[in-house]
């Protein structure tokens, strides 16, 4: 009878507490629908301002925007400043009671841009709304302030999706509760960096210089795109990233192809063959080691992969793509392993511009991106060494006469300053509560997924605060970021504001 009775107890607080949910959900969607002009009026504004990260008046001008968004809404704001670099807008509530501390993140710079790649129309930050993505035949929207905004529609804009729909949404999350009387069931914080998008170069040095202001339970990381399902996703990873610069040498000077060639090196042809053997027709990584450091997924996170929808024939229709690289193997999977990826390439010209020379040099980029128990320095001499297998001789700098008399075949190798990957077990506590307050905003399951395929520095946040760190994707895949044509749906800006403000009340 008493087991009984526990039970009976545990379904009524349960019943009672998605009751209270779905009451507090329905008073948020509420508050944003009477009050979407303003919120995207205000969104326009901060879109409109570049948002380069080496723009530093520009990023000061972002800064004080969204300083004045929080103080506007009751929120005492400061600036967090490293020696150099761009500042962290700061933000903190403190509510009486509260159990637990949540560190809200999103960052406010963006990539660069090149106007003309955009749609005729389009500019970067002159934001407009389209009826759908440009490549799929969408329209300018005729828009005037007061026009009923279409969920369906589009904002474009550099950072309209990636990173400023992360801070818009936080902010407007905790001023929906607030002025629907929901108090918060935790401390909030609110951390807006401006130096993600150029690899978040003073982070550390902020977590060292303020790291008492900064410790919480969690940080919550609003960046990236949901499914491509468009079902609402918690990720609880992300790959680490780090690039290298190849330079191959050919001749001092470039050569006339009838007269040189067939005697010649042709560094064009020397880096192609480099790159091609660098991974094997199934897409697998040739260099030794590669895999070997990769750490296995947990029984709890290869049922989660098991459960995500697939995207697969969604994707291959949408980009085209007859077979992919690895053939049957998911994009999830994928995720789950350390890349090797050709960015870019150049040797002599093309098109108007071709020249029937010998060029002198050929370069490339590659993006190495890293998952759990990879080193990122580990990976670079991995590459490096297959390099020196292949008869290079590596350096770091323009090679010298003497160097280039004595040896064949000659490659400077360079990297930058990239960082490891970083995962949360899912079976936390914590991270319990934040799937159950995703999953109380939907009516189907949410996607669960250890990692994601983009990068963030969050392995900063365990090193240098012992944080716990979840991301929380809000914006739709197909929003271009970092590249021209950028667009978030607006939809999903809905549907963040209410998620956010779920986990504001997480239990």
């Amino acid at each position: 009878m008493k087991t009984t009775r526990i039970h009976i107890t545990i379904i009524l607080l349960a019943l009672t507490c998605k009751l209270s949910a779905q009451n507090n959900l329905q008073k948020v969607t509420a508050f944003r629908q009477a009050n979407q002009q303003q919120i995207i009026d205000e969104y326009l504004k901060l879109v409109s301002i570049p948002d380069e990260s080496n723009d530093s008046a520009n990023i000061k001008l972002n800064a004080a925007f969204i300083m004045g968004m929080l103080e506007k809404r009751g929120v005492h704001a400061e600036l967090l400043t490293p020696l150099q670099g761009n500042p962290v807008v700061f933000g903190e509530v403190k509510v009486p009671g509260a159990k637990k501390t949540v560190n809200f993140y999103a960052h406010y710079d963006g990539q660069p841009v090149n106007p003309k790649q955009w749609a005729p129309g389009l500019k970067p930050f002159t934001p407009v709304f389209i009826t759908a993505p440009v490549e799929q035949g969408g329209t300018i929207v005729n828009y005037t302030p007061g026009m009923a905004i279409d969920p369906s529609w589009r904002l474009t804009g550099r950072g309209s999706a990636d990173d400023k729909a992360g801070v818009m949404s936080i902010i407007n999350a905790y001023d929906a509760l607030v002025k629907s009387n929901i108090k918060p069931t935790c401390n909030i914080k609110f951390f807006f960096e401006g130096e993600e998008e150029k690899g978040s170069q003073s982070l550390a040095e902020i977590f060292r210089k303020y790291k008492d202001k900064l410790s919480s339970d969690v940080w919550i990381i609003c960046d990236g795109p949901r499914h491509v399902s468009g079902k609402k996703m918690v990720l609880f990873g992300v790959r680490g990233d780090v690039n290298m610069q190849l330079t191959v040498y050919g001749p001092k000077r470039p050569l006339h192809s009838g007269n040189y060639g067939n005697w010649a090196p042709n560094p064009g042809l020397m880096m192609a063959q480099l790159l091609a053997g660098m991974k094997d027709d199934k897409g697998d990584v040739n260099i030794k080691g590669f895999y070997d450091d990769v750490i296995p997924l947990s029984k709890t996170e290869k049922i989660a992969i098991s459960k995500m929808p697939p995207v697969e024939s969604i994707l291959k229709k949408d980009l085209g793509i007859a077979e992919p690289e690895a053939g049957d193997r998911s994009l999830i999977e994928g995720f789950m392993l350390p890349t090797l990826n050709i960015n870019g390439m150049s040797s002599g010209n093309v098109g108007a511009q071709a020249s029937n020379v010998i060029p002198t040099k050929a370069e490339a980029v590659l993006d190495l991106r890293l998952v759990l128990g990879n080193d990122m320095d580990r990976q670079i001499k991995k590459v490096t060494d297959y390099i020196k297998a292949q008869g290079y001789y590596v350096i770091d700098r323009e090679p010298t006469d003497a160097e280039r008399a004595r040896y064949g075949k000659i490659i400077r190798v360079l990297h930058d300053a990239g960082y490891n990957a970083q995962r949360t077990p899912m079976d936390l506590p914590i991270a319990q509560s934040v799937i159950a307050a995703v999953q109380s905003t939907v009516n189907y399951p949410i996607v669960l997924a250890p990692s994601s395929g983009g990068s963030l520095p969050l392995f900063i946040f365990e090193k240098e605060l012992g944080a716990k760190v979840i991301t929380l994707p809000m914006v739709n895949y197909d929003n271009n970021q970092h590249a021209e044509n950028e667009n978030v749906k607006i939809s999903f800006l809905w549907e963040a504001i209410e998620t956010i403000a779920a986990i504001m009340q997480m239990k």
